[in-house]
C-alpha cells in the first residue's frame, strides 16, 4: 500500500508539472499564430492511450511516462520531423517566426516551472505556516560526528548562531555547511562557556568526499521510532517506542551512544532494551555495513515552533524560499560531475521515494514545488534536445546575426537526445543496483 500511495504522488505531481511546463510552450506558440500539431502528457511512441483531435492540435496521453511535449510546426524537436523541414517554410511554422519570438516559446516551458515554485511555496506558506527550532530548541545539544570535533566541536554542543546571526531553524545548520558560505559556527559548550568556531571554505567538498552530510545531529534518547520491514532489527524482535538500555554490556543514555556502539562493534550485539516497563534482552546480528534497520525519534530531543502569515508576509517569504531552492540545487549540482557524484545521481524510484508513504497534501506541494524549480533549472541546460539548448542556438543567431543551418540542428538534436538517453540509463541503473544492493 505504501508504494502505491508514494507511486500515486510521484504520478500526480508530475503529470501536473509537465502539463503547466509544456503549455508554457503552447500559450506563446498560440499567441504568435504558431502552430502546434501534438500536446501531449508522456510520450506516444507508436501508439498514445488517449487523443483527441481539437482544431490543428491533437491532445493525447501517451504510454512512456517520461516526460511530454508539444509537436511546433517548422521546428527540429524529439519528434525528429526533418522530412516537413524540406519543404519551403509557411508562415504559420516556428522556423518563419522572428528570433524574439522564438526565444520566448522555448523559455514558456521554464518560465512557467520557475513561477509555479513560486506560487506554490507561497500557497504552502500561506496555508500551514513553517514549523522551526530555535537554538534553544534543541534540548540536549547536538551530537557531533568524530571528523568535526577536530575543530573544536564537542558532544553537546549548542550551536546558537551561523556567521554570526542566529539561524531561524538551527536544525538546518547541515544543509547550510554543506550548500551555503558557512564560516563560523557559535556554540555554546557543557558548562557555559560560548565559542565562535571557524571552519574550512571548502566544508561542503569536505562533507561530501568523506560522507559525512549530517555531522550534526540533535542528541535525543535512544528511543526507536520505525524498525525496517526484513531487517536484522525486525529479525530479532525489536519494536517501535522500544528504548535501549545497553549494547554489549555497555549502559546507553543516548541514541549517538547507540549508533556510536553499533558501528564499533565487530560481532553480533546483545542488546538491553525496555518495554512497557519492563526489561528485556535480544542478540542481533547487523549487516555487513553495520546497520541493523532501525530509526531514532528525534522528536523527544527537539522543540519545534510553529509561526503562521498573512498572505502579503507569505508573498515574501514563499519567493524567498524558492529562491533559496534554486541557489541549493545550483550549488549541489556541481557535485554531480565528479565519480561519486555519478553513482549518486538518481532515477525514478529515488525521486518516488521523495514523497512520504502515507498521503500527506503539505508534503505532495512542497515536493512538487522543489522538482518544478529542478525541472526548470535543469531545463534550461545548454543541451540539444533541451528547451535550453533551443534558447542557445536562438541567442547564438540573434548575437551573430546567423542562423545554424538544419541539418546542424538535427544533428545536435540526436546528439543531445543520445546524451539525455544516456543519463536516464545511469540514473534509473544506479537506482536498480541501489534497490537490490
Amino acid at each position: 500500500m505504501e508504494i502505491v500511495i508514494k507511486a500515486t504522488q510521484f504520478i500526480l505531481s508530475l503529470s501536473f508539472l509537465i502539463v503547466l511546463h509544456e503549455l508554457g510552450h503552447f500559450i506563446p506558440a498560440k499567441i504568435f499564430k504558431t502552430r502546434v500539431e501534438k500536446f501531449y502528457l508522456f510520450f506516444d511512441y507508436k501508439f498514445s492511450l488517449v487523443k483527441k483531435k481539437i482544431g490543428e492540435t491533437v491532445y493525447g496521453i501517451g504510454w512512456i511516462p517520461l516526460g511530454g511535449y508539444v509537436k511546433i510546426s517548422g521546428m527540429i524537436d524529439e519528434s525528429m520531423d526533418t522530412e516537413q523541414m524540406k519543404l519551403p517554410a509557411q508562415p504559420w511554422e516556428f522556423r518563419s517566426k522572428p528570433a524574439w519570438q522564438r526565444l520566448i516559446i522555448m523559455l514558456g516551458g521554464v518560465i512557467v516551472n520557475f513561477i509555479l515554485g513560486i506560487l506554490i511555496y507561497i500557497m504552502i506558506t500561506f496555508v500551514w505556516g513553517i514549523d522551526f527550532v530555535k537554538p534553544e530548541g534543541v534540548k540536549e545539544g547536538f551530537a557531533v560526528h568524530e571528523s568535526f570535533k577536530e575543530y573544536g566541536f564537542k558532544d553537546g554542543d549548542k550551536i546558537t548562531k551561523f556567521n554570526g546571526v542566529e539561524p531561524l531553524d538551527v536544525t538546518d545548520v547541515n544543509k547550510h555547511l554543506f550548500l551555503r558560505n558557512i564560516t563560523s559556527l557559535e556554540v555554546i559548550h557543557k558548562g557555559g562557556t560560548s565559542e565562535t568556531i571557524n571552519i574550512p571554505e571548502n566544508i561542503g567538498e569536505i562533507m561530501w568526499e568523506n560522507g559525512v552530510m549530517k555531522p550534526f545531529l540533535p542528541i535525543s534518547l535512544p528511543i526507536i521510532a520505525a524498525v525496517e520491514a526484513g531487517s536484522p532489527a525486525e529479525k530479532a524482535g525489536l519494536l517501535k517506542n522500544d528504548k535501549i538500555i545497553s549494547v554489549n554490556n555497555t549502559p546507553v543514555f543516548f541514541w549517538h551512544e547507540f549508533t556510536q556502539l553499533v558501528l564499533a562493534s565487530k560481532s553480533d550485539l546483545n542488546i538491553s532494551f525496555e518495554r512497557n516497563g519492563n526489561i528485556n534482552n535480544l542478540t542481533i546480528t547487523p549487516r555487513e555495513n553495520r546497520t541493523i534497520g532501525v530509526l531514532q525519534n528525534g522528536l523527544n530531543s527537539i522543540t519545534i515552533k510553529h509561526k503562521d502569515y498573512s498572505f502579503l508576509e507569505s508573498i515574501s517569504t514563499g519567493n524567498s524560499i524558492a529562491i533559496w531552492t534554486l541557489k541549493d540545487y545550483i550549488t549541489q549540482f556541481k557535485y554531480v560531475f565528479t565519480k561519486k557524484g555519478a553513482t549518486s545521481i538518481g532515477g525514478f524510484i529515488a525521486i518516488g521515494n521523495i514523497f512520504p508513504s502515507t498521503w500527506s497534501w503539505q508534503a505532495f506541494w512542497s515536493i512538487t514545488a522543489f522538482l518544478s524549480i529542478m525541472l526548470g533549472f535543469m531545463n534550461l541546460l545548454p543541451i540539444p534536445a533541451l528547451d535550453g539548448g533551443h534558447v542557445m542556438f536562438t541567442l547564438y543567431e540573434m548575437i551573430t546575426g546567423r542562423k545554424p543551418n538544419d541539418k546542424f540542428l538535427e544533428y545536435a538534436q540526436i546528439t543531445g537526445f543520445v546524451l539525455l538517453i544516456a543519463l536516464l540509463l545511469l540514473a534509473n541503473g544506479n537506482d536498480i543496483i541501489k534497490l537490490f544492493s
